[in-house]
């Protein structure tokens, strides 16, 4: 059976203005202890049996690039895989070289996902990012000569002063990077960041919605097949990981904040890397909160899920009557309901429906 391995790394060079992770710029000094805490709570986890080989591990935070990259490796030596395992770590652009992505491949990473957001220096300014385009493209260029064997651009838009021109230059750019996955993510204002306190910076729904057609409309036209709203990708690259989650598979979480779910329990950890690593060296449960999602929920929560993904959902998750009111935003095909690409803009206006 599919199971996830979540690995989360807190530090960051510098916080972006929309960021709402677990994710310090001032917790440097403890790189050391925290990897020293994640080795530990993994080798517990094998010892005590909870942690059966892995189809797949991602590596997110934060900025995992930014640790040493033999450490990291470290700490991924210690998780237990299956063969062909997936294995991912998030990089932004500026941390990338061929250096650090030797010492991942040998450690068995075979993929990364590139924080790019955009392609357009004002607009990468403007989100707070601290790369430029030509990051990108070294990264890019180091990953291939690496040998890693599939890579995700990851993009935002949405951005204050960011124009339909600005997108395009960003979709067109990335395309010319032929890659075999690419994210595109609507910016959203989330509560607590500097963008939320900022009213004239927020996105404007209209705009957004017109960049996705763009999105869909150059990706597609590439040869990158949408298999989630916001994720496209060529065959065999889908993201193995991201596809558990979205299949309410089972996945262990390591590290602050990092989330779990087993059979219909999700818990998440202690939220900060001293907690964490207190936790760990005085081997009490990492565990912050938890909640047992009854059978209702978690069907009900499948078939959203589900709705997002190309799968789509059984024909019998909507009342007939309600496809009438959702001409247009889904299509049935094989006994199932699939999103059109309108229903992708409007698929809460779906999940709402669903039964």
């Amino acid at each position: 059976m599919p199971f996830g391995v979540y690995v989360h790394i807190p530090f960051c060079a510098r916080r972006c203005d929309y960021c709402a992770f677990a994710t310090w710029t001032d917790r440097a000094p403890l790189m050391g202890p925290y990897l020293d805490a994640l080795r530990v709570d993994i080798r517990r986890a094998v010892e005590r049996g909870q942690l059966p080989p892995a189809t797949s591990v991602f590596v997110g935070g934060g900025t995992p690039s930014l640790v040493p990259a033999a450490a990291l490796v470290s700490v991924l030596a210690e998780i237990p895989t299956a063969p062909g395992a997936e294995v991912t770590v998030e990089c932004n652009p500026d941390t990338v070289d061929r250096a650090l992505l030797d010492t991942y491949v040998a450690g068995g990473v075979d993929r990364i996902s590139l924080g790019v957001q955009s392609m357009v220096p004002e607009v990468l300014s403007a989100l707070g990012r601290s790369h430029d385009p030509d990051a990108v493209h070294r990264a890019v260029d180091a990953a291939r000569s690496a040998g890693v064997r599939s890579f995700n651009l990851d993009l935002i838009y949405g951005g204050a002063g960011e124009t339909l021109a600005d997108w395009e230059r960003t979709l067109d750019a990335a395309v010319a990077l032929d890659p075999p996955h690419v994210s595109a993510y609507a910016l959203t204002v989330e509560p607590g960041t500097p963008l939320a306190a900022d009213e004239a910076r927020h996105p404007d729904d209209d705009d957004q919605a017109d960049k996705y057609l763009l999105a869909e409309e150059r990706l597609s036209g590439a040869g990158l097949a949408n298999y989630e709203i916001s994720n496209w990708a060529r065959a065999g690259h889908r993201c193995r990981h991201n596809e558990l989650y979205w299949q309410q598979g089972d996945y262990l979480g390591f590290g602050c904040a990092a989330h779990s779910h087993r059979a219909g329990r999700r818990w998440w950890n202690l939220r900060t890397p001293e907690r964490y690593i207190d936790a760990v060296l005085a081997d009490r449960s990492t565990e912050a909160a938890a909640e047992e999602l009854g059978t209702d929920r978690r069907r009900l929560e499948g078939l959203q899920l589900a709705l997002r993904t190309s799968r789509g959902v059984p024909v019998d998750a909507l009342d007939p009557a309600d496809l009438d009111l959702l001409d247009g935003l889904v299509v049935a095909d094989g006994g199932r309901l699939r999103l059109t690409v309108g229903g992708r803009l409007l698929a809460n206006e779906v999940a709402v429906r669903l039964r």
